[in-house]
């Protein structure tokens, strides 16, 4: 899943929103309140519990930056690890496409980037939407949007 977040920084840049108060470490409360913010339905306490168990590998009961990447790092290689990336790919596409059509809209795109607290236009959103949008129909699907992921 390296491919998913780009460069070792694009990562960093995306545990930090995870990291909120900035530590290096993200606890439970963290993984929890950001899967929150990102879906319409919360993430129950036994997805947290999951979510935690894969991806703390030493137990200490948090995530820290080694183990996030090592965690991205484990899609994407051939046979059964990369249906799971897939399926990761779909995971993330389906937090932006909110009104669950298919695509991704520019609004889709804003309401999501704002909830996590990025600050960007609407026309900003636009643009990265058009950039990706190969078919021009103003939104991206999950073929363009997988191109756009595994070509970060």
């Amino acid at each position: 899943m390296a491919a998913f977040f780009g460069s070792v920084e694009e990562m960093k840049k995306v545990f930090n929103k995870f990291d909120k108060n900035g530590d290096g470490k993200i606890c439970r409360e963290e993984l929890k309140s950001i899967l929150s913010a990102l879906s319409s339905q919360p993430p129950s306490s036994d997805e947290i519990d999951t979510i935690m168990t894969v991806m703390d590998r030493d137990g200490k009961g948090y995530i820290d930056l080694d183990e996030f990447i090592a965690f991205q790092g484990t899609a994407g290689v051939d046979g059964e690890e990369s249906r799971t990336g897939n399926e990761e790919l779909k995971d993330a596409f389906d937090l932006y496409d909110l009104d669950k059509n298919g695509l991704i809209s520019a609004n889709e795109l804003h309401a999501v980037l704002k909830r996590l607290g990025e600050e960007c236009s609407l026309s900003d959103c636009q643009r990265m939407i058009s950039k990706f949008d190969e078919n021009g129909d103003g939104h991206v699907d999950f073929q363009e949007f997988k191109k756009m992921m595994t070509n970060a």
